[in-house]
């Protein structure tokens, strides 16, 4: 009897008994006694969250279009199911077989947010696999990690035996393939001698095999060097250029239970070419890719062909940038009008709103628009090079109101490097005016108010920006320009909404952290801390007292300006955007000069490496 199936009979106990049950249309089955390999994906929250994720179903196929290999899924089990499981000594299993997550060859798990470490110590200790690599045997599964989080990976380093940085389309293949062909190849399995090999693939970071050593006087990161001559003491990125043909599933799992993401996910492109300094992603994801609107309308009708999804959303950092949006919408909307299926789109640029395409798009069900001014002030805006003046933003409404919306989402951070009042009384300003214009607009729907919703996040410093080197705001600070916002909103018609800001601190903290948070992360966790993205569950004081009892202090990663000659704790791994180039751009921000975006001018940033016409190319 494999663990799903001492679980069926215990649902009825918990809640969405179907996040337990597998068994969706499009899973994937194959017999054990005919692959070669088995990985276990793992994501570190609910299924409904993991289900939304694009990256996971991309991998997900990947791996099962190899005959020798099967790959299954896995997610953080709720607190009612984890206690059950504990209870009826039921490991935590791989919804396609059943079987035990500690019997498979690799357990991989994608780290898309710092705040869901935890759940992956959860995660291996329901599964029953020692939490530190250093502990587990030949026997044990290969913990495998990947996803945004991985480009810093030293706060949870101890944990993980392989670190798969950058698009893993290829490289976690190539992985389990070398896995197999070790295999075959050895008599007896030996864990050590396997990831040394495995280190010799692009993007592959065993942390094991490097020594971290720190300065005694400031308790910086001193070196971090290789232990043997063949492993590379610079870790880089894999990065997918012919991105057309890169692999995208015909057909994904469609859940019995609703979603986040209840929908088509169309990867338009990859990453941006705007340059915003507090953004990893649009570092990270460097260069700029897109799809020709011709495979993407392949790729949406083969999904909705196979899913009978009712709605589509098309996905990338900037929608508004990808070069051939109109055409994309226009083969689109010849079927998808006829099938009822309707399109929405992500956050977009303000001052590449085409109204024209908002009228398109707003198909089958008319939705409000989101944008992200970021800033409240252009000094601001300047220094964190969002290129984007106040008359971009009153247009992009004016356009908005013009095709019918009456609704406004604006995403905002506060506790931006050199933020000053004014900056924060901005934001309060942008939000007036744009009520205003609604009101003035002649265009406006009759007899209906307008809505402007103002979301302000946190800043937290993140790896490989810009603003790696800027500490954030003292969490008093945070709190106090949080309200000072409140207090500068005198409109019924503005909704403002704030992210908790001892959230914020955290993840700060495991953002520019170093391999001693590892202590910290375990202490936490033994001491009951898991889901920590939900905001019942997230405990602060917990936190703090972990970290302190690890011998660490928040203030010292969260805080602190970090020294431009300071080698900073993931120096070692190559996200093939040059150090030279962010400290430019740090420096920039000092300045408040805007840099432009890569199609105006090249930067050179270093990402051209990996193919100069990328960084250019508008459409294939």
């Amino acid at each position: 009897m494999n663990e799903k199936t001492k679980a069926l009979k215990y649902l009825k106990k918990v809640l969405k008994p179907s996040r337990y049950t597998g068994g969706e249309l499009n899973e994937v089955i194959k017999e054990k006694d005919k692959v070669d390999a088995r990985f276990a994906f793992c994501f570190p929250d609910t299924y409904e969250i993991g289900m939304s994720n694009l990256g996971i179903k991309i991998l997900y196929d990947c791996l099962n279009r190899e005959e020798n290999i099967w790959c299954e899924r896995s997610f953080a089990p709720w607190l009612d199911m984890g206690a059950l499981m504990r209870e009826k000594d039921i490991s935590l299993y791989a919804l396609e077989s059943g079987d035990a997550l500690k019997d498979f060859d690799f357990v991989g798990f994608t780290l898309q947010y710092e705040l869901s470490y935890s759940n992956v110590l959860y995660m291996l200790d329901l599964a029953g696999i020692p939490l530190y690599s250093k502990d587990r045997t030949d026997e044990h599964p290969i913990i495998i990690g990947g996803g945004p989080c991985s480009y810093n990976p030293e706060p949870v380093a101890d944990f993980f035996d392989i670190f798969s940085i950058g698009e893993g389309e290829y490289s976690l293949v190539e992985t389990v393939k070398l896995y197999i062909d070790y295999k075959k190849t050895h008599e007896k399995f030996d864990r050590n001698e396997f990831l040394r090999l495995a280190s010799h693939i692009k993007g592959n970071y065993i942390p094991s095999l490097y020594d971290v050593k720190y300065d005694g006087k400031d308790g910086w990161v001193s070196s971090v060097t290789p232990k043997y001559e063949d492993v590379p003491a610079l870790v880089e990125k894999n990065c997918i250029t012919d991105f057309d043909n890169a692999p995208f599933p015909e057909k994904v799992p469609v859940p019995f239970t609703e979603t986040v993401h209840d929908r088509i996910m169309l990867e338009c492109a990859r990453g941006c070419m705007r340059g915003c300094r507090f953004c990893q992603a649009g570092i990270i994801y460097r260069p700029y890719r897109s799809r020709s609107f011709e495979k993407l309308n392949e790729q949406a009708k083969s999904q909705y062909k196979t899913s009978g999804y009712e709605e589509m959303s098309l996905s990338s950092l900037s929608i508004s940038d990808y070069p051939c949006l109109m055409e994309l919408v226009d083969s689109l909307k010849e079927w998808t009008d006829k099938e009822k299926v309707s399109l929405s789109l992500p956050s977009m640029r303000i001052d590449s709103f085409e109204a024209e395409i908002m009228k398109k798009v707003q198909g089958v069900r008319k939705t409000g628009l989101t944008f992200a001014p970021e800033a409240g002030t252009q000094r601001l805006r300047d220094v964190i090079n969002k290129n984007l003046t106040e008359e971009d933003i009153l247009g992009g409404c004016r356009n908005a109101f013009s095709t019918g919306r009456t609704s406004v989402k604006l995403y905002f951070m506060n506790g931006l490097p050199s933020e000053r009042d004014e900056d924060i009384e901005g934001i309060a300003g942008l939000g007036h005016k744009i009520v205003d214009l609604y009101y003035q607009s002649p265009d406006k729907p009759k007899g209906r108010p307008v809505e402007v919703t103002i979301s302000v996040s946190c800043f937290v410093p993140k790896a490989h920006t810009p603003f790696q080197w800027f500490g954030q705001n003292s969490l008093e600070e945070l709190v106090r320009k949080q309200k000072l916002l409140g207090s500068s909103i005198h409109s019924g018609k503005i909704r403002y909404n704030w992210h908790e800001a001892k959230v914020s601190r955290i993840e700060a903290v495991f953002a520019r952290g170093d391999r001693r948070l590892s202590k910290a992360l375990e202490i936490a966790y033994k001491n009951g801390q898991i889901f920590d993205g939900w905001d019942e569950y997230f405990s602060y004081d917990r936190w703090i007292s972990s970290i302190e009892e690890a011998g660490l202090d928040a203030s010292y990663y969260a805080n602190r300006k970090i020294g431009f000659d300071e080698l900073l704790p993931w120096a070692h791994i190559d996200c093939g955007v040059t150090q030279k180039f962010l400290l430019s751009e740090a420096k920039q921000a000092e300045k408040e000069v805007t840099t432009p975006d890569c199609l105006t001018k090249c930067s050179a940033c270093g990402a051209a490496k990996f193919g100069a016409d990328l960084c250019t190319k508008r459409c294939i």
